[in-house]
């Protein structure tokens, strides 16, 4: 479990002083010893820092969804109108989004402890504001900073990345993603349960402690792990994000494909809570509610799924994951309105499939640019966004007006698109390869890691001389994803962000 990080990506520059690491944070509070950086011993990314993430990324992300169940308690309590009430989730996603494009690609610029301990702590202050307030518009108003400062969970996960080591990055990826959709089906229920017997303000009190347990913790366990590319500045950072939005294919299909499986997920539990309220189910708001707790067997399986893509190069689990939600909506659709059973079957499935693309997808995108994962990781996650309102507004819409297998068929559709876009760009494509296959079909990792060792033993050329060390970095076939890095594709903007400074 005592793993190191991946000096082969992040290397320290020759004129770097790493002999004092930082002590403090904010300039105040001391660091603990064990959590300052330093490159002769690295951190270890253990059971315990895995559990931690996981928990920071569930009762953080749970901010953006307590409200939800609670519309109706807030609209009696403040006397306002539902159509005024709509709002507060409105507004929260819209935050969130801001916080997604402006503050997680700090995460390329600063140092991720201070960054995830500001963002907490200002979460925990704006949540004290909802608890006690008793006006609806400081209400609506802390809600959208709450959204702001909720991506917390977005920095942690390229943090993961970085922290693991190569050979078992999916599985850090993957612990994070599991702590992402426990937390919006953990809010839901909480949230809805608390309100049937007390007041909906308990539902903040309880938030504030857990986020209160995450900032502790954080201090306690969150290795000072040090910034990368101070040679960049805040405006440098967002305009290299709309670079990669047009000069990325893995960027672009990850996001492509995204959009399409976070339509088909929103849509699938939005319209959910139609079908089992109507016919032939009449099923209770509470236990609705409850329904979301099956939706957990899938998540709990998280890690187990990272494992196995570790063992795979990424497309290949991507495949997998998008041939798993097409067999399960299927099921959704031959009898999602007849019988719970497959409903069931289907909500299990679908948060299991969708979890192993996800994670597989951020795995493959990960191994773009190491220097610029909460860049990548934040474009990616805004697709992701995108697809949640337009499955959100669009399937809501196609099963009221047709009904639920019409619904479900929309979703069956999403799915299909998603594995046709997976399908356009095969497993060893070079890095700026848009479309085609190349480099053959092998799935296995280690078996395309000793291809490559026994490459490296015997280089040839035309003139029989072996190739120098820049031609060979230039030539690389990336372990982890299995993706041709082909000479020349490194542009001056990549060699720039490249330069880490490992002391601030």
């Amino acid at each position: 479990m005592a793993e190191t990080l991946d000096h082969e990506r992040l290397k320290t520059p020759e004129n770097t002083d790493t002999s004092r690491p930082r002590k403090t944070d904010f300039g105040l509070i001391p660091i603990p010893k064990r959590l300052r950086y330093d490159p002769e011993r690295p951190f270890h990314f253990g059971i315990v820092l895995q559990i931690a993430f996981g928990f920071a990324s569930t009762f953080t992300v749970a901010n953006l969804y307590y409200c939800q169940p609670l519309l109706i308690e807030l609209s009696k309590s403040f006397d306002v109108s539902y159509s005024r009430i709509s709002n507060v989730p409105t507004l929260i996603q819209a935050g969130y989004a801001v916080g997604l494009l402006f503050l997680s690609p700090l995460g390329d610029l600063v140092r991720r402890r201070q960054l995830i301990l500001a963002l907490v702590i200002l979460s925990t202050a704006f949540t004290i504001g909802l608890a006690v307030t008793n006006s609806i518009e400081v209400f609506i108003a802390l809600s959208f900073l709450v959204g702001v400062v909720t991506v917390t969970p977005q920095v942690l996960l390229p943090l993961a990345a970085d922290l693991a080591p190569a050979e078992k990055r999916a599985s850090a990826i993957s612990v994070v993603f599991a702590g992402l959709l426990l937390g919006v089906l953990v809010a839901r229920v909480i949230a809805g349960i608390i309100a049937q017997y007390v007041t909906w303000r308990v539902v903040y009190y309880l938030s504030i402690g857990l986020q209160a347990i995450v900032i502790i913790g954080s201090y306690l366990l969150l290795p000072d792990y040090p910034a990368k590319n101070l040679n960049l500045t805040y405006f440098d950072i967002l305009w290299s994000m709309a670079k990669y939005c047009v000069t990325e294919p893995i960027l672009i299909q990850a996001c492509l494909v995204n959009i399409a499986s976070s339509a088909l997920f929103s849509s699938f539990w939005v319209t959910l809570t139609f079908l089992l309220g109507g016919e032939p189910y009449h099923y209770s708001t509470l236990t609705i509610g409850l329904f979301g707790l099956i939706g957990i067997c899938g998540v709990a399986m998280g890690p187990l799924i990272g494992r196995i893509i570790d063992k795979l190069i990424p497309w290949y689990a991507s495949i997998i994951g998008s041939m798993g939600v097409i067999l399960f909506m299927t099921v959704q659709v031959i009898g999602g309105g007849l019988h719970i059973s497959a409903v069931i079957i289907t909500t299990v499935g679908l948060d299991l499939f969708r979890q192993t693309l996800q994670t597989s997808l951020s795995t493959n995108l990960f191994s773009i640019a190491p220097e610029a994962r909460a860049r990548l990781n934040a474009v990616n996650i805004l697709a992701i966004f995108v697809g949640q309102v337009m499955g959100t507004s669009v399937g809501t819409k196609v099963f009221i007006e047709h009904g639920w297998r019409a619904g479900a068929g929309l979703q069956l559709a999403l799915a299909g698109w998603s594995l046709l876009v997976l399908l356009l760009r095969g497993p060893h494509c070079g890095r700026y390869t848009w479309f085609g296959y190349e480099g053959g079909i092998e799935a296995r990792k280690s078996v395309v890691e000793a291809r490559k060792r026994a490459a490296s033993s015997s280089p040839e050329d035309s003139n029989d001389k072996p190739e120098s060390p820049r031609e060979k970095n230039e030539n690389d076939l990336d372990f982890e994803t299995g993706n041709t890095t082909r000479r020349g594709s490194t542009n001056e903007d990549e060699k720039e962000s490249q330069k880490v400074d490992l002391t601030k």
